[in-house]
C-alpha cells in the first residue's frame, strides 16, 4: 500500500504555543474606499468559510537577528495597499450577493511562541500537520457566517531552533488557491525587498464571471448542487454522523512505483491517456466508497475542483486576477458498480466528468447559482478532491528560503482530499493524498489499495 504518513514521537505529543493579543493591520498607505462586488462564482454557499494555510521554515543563519514575525508584519501593510479589498468587510445585499466594503478596517495579526523544533514535524511534513490548530489563530465562531468580520487572520509562531510558521486563514470567497498564491508571493516578495513593487499587479475584474442576464435552461445537470438519489429512502451517509474522535486522519504517499503498479490495472487503451490526478483519484473513490460500505444500490460521488485559469476550454482571465474560478464537474456510480467492475471503468467515469468542465459549463453553472439561491455544493456520499501540486504554495518565500511544508493546514471537510507534492524518505518525489475516514473504513481502505497495488516489486515505506 501507499505508505501512511508518521511522525517523531516529539511532535505527536501536544507543544505549546503562547500567542500576543491580535492587532489589526491596516494598509501602509490610504486606499480607495469603495464597494466592490464579488463574482456569481466568489459568492456561492459553499466557498463562505475560511480555508487554512500553514507554511514552515528553517532557520537562516544569514537572518540572525531578523524578527520574521516583524519583516512579515511591514511587508504585509505594504501589500495590502496592492490588495486593499482583503482589508475591507463582506456585506450582503439583496438575492444574497457579496460585496466588499473597502473601508482598511485591516486584517489580524498574531505572534507567536512555541517550544518545538521544525524538524519535529518531519523531513517532509504532510497532512495532517500536528498541533495546526495551535498555528493558527481565528475567531472560536468561524462558520458560514463571513460577513463583517476580517477577511484575513495571521499568525506567525517561532520555533525554539529559529525556524518559524506562517499560519494564515482567508476568506474563500476573496481568492482561489492560485489567488491566495498571488497575495502571499506579494507579501514574500515585499519581505525580502520593502522597496519594490509586486511582480504581479493584482486585479480585481469580478464582473467577468458573472451570470447571464436572461439565463436560458442549461445542458448540464450539475449534480454538484442536487443530493444524489437516495433509493429504499436510504440517505444515510457515514462519514457526516461519525463523531470527530473516531475519524483517523491518514496521509498516504504515491510513489512513480506504485502508481505505475495501478496503470497495470487499466486496459492497454488507458494507460498512456491517464493522468497522474485522474489515476489517483478513480483509485482512493473506488476503494473509499468500497470501505465506507456503503448500500449497494446507493449512488456514490466524487467531485473534483477544476480551475479555469489558463485552461483554452474558458474564457481568458487577465494575469493578476485572484478571485475564485472554480467549476466542480460530478462523476458518479452505484457502490455496487464501483465493487464489481475494475479500476478503468471508475477512471472513465472520472475522465468523463472532467471533460465536461468548460466556459460552457461555468456559466451554466453561475446562472444555477445566482437563480436558486447561491446554494451549497453537495457533500452526501461525495468524496471533493483539489489537485494543488501545481499552487505555488512551496515556492513562498519570506526571505528564508523556501518552506519545508507549504499547503493547506487542515483537510476540511473531512470528505476532501487536497493532493500535494511530496517526498518519502529515500527522497523520491510522488504525490501525497490526505484522507479522513472512520477508524474502521481506513483499515478496509488499506487492504483494498494494497488489493489493486498487487505486485512483488514495489517496496512500501514511511512518508
Amino acid at each position: 500500500m501507499a505508505s501512511h504518513k508518521t511522525y517523531p514521537s516529539s511532535v505527536t505529543n501536544t507543544f505549546t504555543v503562547q500567542k500576543t493579543n491580535p492587532v489589526l493591520i491596516v494598509p501602509a498607505e490610504p486606499t480607495p474606499y469603495e464597494f466592490k462586488p464579488l463574482s456569481d462564482i466568489d459568492d456561492q454557499d459553499g466557498l463562505r468559510f475560511y480555508a487554512t494555510g500553514i507554511h514552515l521554515y528553517k532557520d537562516d543563519r544569514s537572518k540572525e537577528g531578523q524578527d520574521p514575525a516583524r519583516v512579515i508584519r511591514d511587508a504585509l501593510a505594504k501589500a495590502l495597499v496592492y490588495y486593499y479589498p482583503i482589508s475591507g468587510r463582506l456585506r450582503e445585499e439583496v438575492g444574497r450577493k457579496l460585496v466588499v466594503e473597502c473601508n482598511g478596517q485591516g486584517v489580524v495579526f498574531v505572534e507567536a511562541q512555541a517550544d518545538v523544533r521544525v524538524e519535529d514535524f518531519g523531513e517532509a511534513p504532510s497532512l495532517p500537520i500536528p498541533g495546526a490548530q495551535q498555528l493558527l489563530y481565528g475567531p472560536e465562531n468561524f462558520g458560514h457566517e463571513v460577513t463583517d468580520q476580517p477577511l484575513l487572520y495571521i499568525q506567525v509562531t517561532r520555533f525554539k531552533c529559529g525556524g518559524f510558521a506562517f499560519g494564515l486563514q482567508i476568506c474563500h470567497v476573496i481568492a482561489d488557491a492560485p489567488g491566495v498564491v498571488q497575495f502571499l508571493t506579494a507579501i514574500a516578495e515585499l519581505a525580502r525587498d520593502n522597496t519594490c513593487t509586486p511582480s504581479v499587479t493584482p486585479v480585481w475584474d469580478r464582473h467577468l464571471l458573472s451570470a447571464s442576464s436572461t439565463p436560458l435552461k442549461s445542458q448540464f445537470s450539475h449534480l454538484e448542487y442536487h443530493e444524489p438519489d437516495t433509493p429504499n429512502d436510504t440517505a444515510h451517509d457515514i462519514m457526516l454522523t461519525t463523531p470527530a474522535d473516531q475519524m483517523l486522519h491518514q496521509s498516504f504517499f504515491f510513489s512513480p512505483k506504485q502508481m505505475l503498479a495501478l496503470r497495470k490495472c487499466l486496459p492497454l487503451h488507458l494507460r498512456a491517456k491517464a493522468t497522474n490526478f485522474e489515476l489517483i483519484t478513480a483509485a482512493v473513490w473506488q476503494s473509499r466508497a468500497i470501505a465506507l460500505d456503503y448500500k449497494s444500490d446507493l449512488e456514490v460521488r466524487v467531485l473534483f475542483v477544476v480551475n479555469a485559469r489558463g485552461k483554452r476550454k474558458f474564457r481568458e482571465l487577465p494575469k493578476g486576477f485572484y478571485g475564485n474560478a472554480l467549476v466542480f464537474p460530478v462523476a458518479r456510480a452505484t457502490t455496487a458498480k464501483l465493487k464489481e467492475r475494475p479500476l478503468g471503468y471508475a477512471l472513465k467515469l472520472v475522465r468523463q466528468a472532467k471533460e465536461m468542465a468548460s466556459d460552457e459549463f461555468l456559466q451554466s453553472a453561475m446562472d444555477l447559482l445566482v437563480t436558486h439561491d447561491r446554494p451549497h455544493f453537495v457533500d452526501t456520499r461525495t468524496y471533493l478532491v483539489s489537485d494543488v501540486t501545481r499552487a505555488g504554495f512551496d515556492a513562498v518565500d519570506f526571505g528564508w528560503g523556501g518552506g519545508v511544508y507549504g499547503g493547506p493546514a487542515t483537510a476540511v471537510p473531512a470528505s476532501a482530499s487536497f493532493f500535494m507534492k511530496g517526498r518519502n524518505e529515500r527522497g523520491e518525489e510522488g504525490m501525497v493524498v490526505p484522507l479522513c475516514l472512520p477508524n474502521f473504513a481506513m483499515e478496509r481502505f488499506v487492504v483494498e489499495m494494497e488489493g489493486l497495488m498487487e505486485d512483488p516489486g514495489l517496496d512500501f515505506y514511511a512518508c
